[in-house]
């Protein structure tokens, strides 16, 4: 169930992120709204995953597959391009997150 908690807290910050730039520097009220709540969802169900998932594999987790899904939302929705070394870069991202899940004695299984 942690990592379920940790998979809302990721997809709502993602929301959140992707949302900072429709804000305009919160001038627009509903995106302004939308970050708002999303970071608090976001932390609220970090918070719970953090119960039993260590710190440091929890964070790896957040950043790692936040930063490709708001890259993603981005290159999809907001028209921000991705090169070749942006894309390398971010599958050893990932790489990364799955060796220290796979590997790691650090983390909870």
């Amino acid at each position: 169930m942690n990592y379920a908690y940790l998979a809302v807290a990721i997809i709502s910050e993602t929301i959140a992120t992707s949302s900072l730039k429709q804000s305009l520097g919160f001038t627009k009220l509903i995106p302004t709204i939308i970050v708002i709540l999303g970071y608090i969802i976001a932390f609220y169900f970090l918070s719970l995953a953090l119960k039993e998932i260590p710190t440091g594999i929890a964070y790896a987790i957040w950043s790692g597959v936040g930063i490709v899904l708001i890259s993603t939302v981005a290159w999809i929705f907001q028209g921000q391009k991705l090169d070749m070394p942006a894309m390398v870069g971010m599958a050893l991202i990932i790489a990364g997150v799955i060796v220290m899940n796979v590997f790691s004695k650090t983390s909870s299984h």
